[in-house]
């Protein structure tokens, strides 16, 4: 039998436990857990639009402060959009488990087994490569600190963050604890990015080995051998098995349905906030290359603005690349179908797929409002992206 929480889930689990989004554990403790964190990601996303209040706002300061509090808004509606939905991510869960409990024979659980492998993989992956960006973006922060140290510099040089913020305090007094708050606001960020983006992307490759289970079920039921020796018996397992096929194709598409609509506000605003992230990070990486300071402090500033437009550009590539994902095979459900030796099927059995054939005459897709998640969508993004990019350029 399969567990999906321990054996596909179980570092999902462990990155949502972190934020208190984890739909299993809703006790007073993760609600405390998760207003202290969302509090701090907001406070954080506010303290680095405050210096619009203090300070002179030039087009240089504005993309400054907009290219990393752009990231921040993605956070923020990330992090509180997916807890909106927490209940409804729960029930999806529930009757994915009860779909895999009902699967029939080895070859099914091997095919469900893959896909979630593969989901884990990926999981995997994303958390290595967040842990290995982090000491970078650490030492980013304390660069100054660190020059003086190795040059033996006994001047005191005044503290620099990397983004302006705000705080109507002494930030020379307090800077590693405006520090600490930037730090753990950017770490809770990452989590819930990484955490919510990969157990989306787990609920979809699992429905993708729905499909591909749809597919292995008609090519078990419309064998050479059942074909060939026509009799009631194989008659009724042919339609059994075209049946258990259309079934577990039809919850497949409910289950994706289900999660696309309890989704979609969040996917719309982080595609709107994304697009913009990575067109002023992209005039930032620009805006600094192009500055006449060529100096060890304005090359680390760079750090940040690709981090960002990385991040953006990583997130936009593997949402859209798993709507492809989904189509493509939902796609080859339709191709097995056709494939199959159905023409010397009986009569009444060739009328069965025929129907088949209709029903997935149309490609099932995943919608955003207008948009379709595709790879093709993501060459759109990044199109507009850069389009943007270039109107700031010219108007510079």
């Amino acid at each position: 039998m399969i567990r999906l929480e321990t054996q596909y889930f179980n570092l999902n689990r462990i990155l949502l436990l972190a934020i208190g989004l984890w739909p299993y554990q809703q006790s007073n403790f993760t609600r405390f857990q998760f207003i202290f964190l969302s509090t701090t990601l907001i406070t954080s996303l506010i303290f680095q639009c405050t210096p619009f209040i203090s300070q002179k706002c030039t087009s240089y300061f504005v993309t400054k402060i907009l290219s990393s509090a752009s990231i921040f808004a993605l956070f923020v509606i990330k992090y509180n959009m997916f807890s909106v939905n927490i209940k409804a991510v729960k029930d999806l869960l529930k009757q994915l488990q009860l779909i895999c409990n009902e699967l029939k024979d080895k070859n099914e659980f091997a095919i469900i087994n893959e896909y979630g492998c593969n989901a884990k993989r990926c999981t995997a992956a994303l958390i290595i490569c967040a842990i290995c960006s982090l000491p970078v973006f650490i030492v980013a922060q304390f660069w100054s600190s660190i020059l003086n140290n190795i040059l033996s510099i006994n001047v005191s040089q005044p503290h620099r963050f990397l983004i302006p913020m705000e705080y109507f305090v002494d930030q020379e007094k307090y800077f590693y604890w405006i520090l600490l708050h930037y730090n753990v606001s950017f770490c809770i960020g990452i989590t819930a990015m990484i955490g919510i983006g990969t157990t989306l992307l787990a609920y979809y490759q699992h429905t993708c080995g729905m499909f591909k289970i749809a597919s292995y079920r008609i090519e078990h039921a419309m064998n050479s051998n059942m074909l060939q020796n026509i009799n009631f018996k194989n008659e009724l397992l042919i339609f059994e098995g075209l049946i258990w096929a259309v079934d577990i194709h039809r919850q497949a598409m409910k289950l994706t349905k289900h999660l696309q609509s309890s989704i979609q506000s969040m996917m719309f605003c982080i595609i709107v906030f994304g697009v913009a992230s990575m067109s002023l990070n992209l005039y930032r990486i620009f805006q600094i290359i192009h500055a006449d300071d060529t100096s060890l402090d304005n090359a680390k500033e760079l750090i940040l603005p690709i981090l960002y437009t990385t991040v953006t550009f990583l997130y936009m590539f593997l949402s859209n690349h798993i709507g492809q994902y989904v189509t493509d095979h939902n796609h080859n459900v339709f191709v097995t179908v056709y494939n199959v030796r159905w023409y010397i099927a009986p009569l009444h059995i060739q009328r069965m797929i025929l129907f088949l054939l209709q029903r997935e005459s149309r490609d099932f897709v995943l919608n955003v409002g207008f948009f379709v998640i595709s790879i093709e969508f993501f060459a759109t993004l990044v199109k507009t992206s850069v389009s943007y990019f270039t109107v700031m350029y010219s108007t510079q």
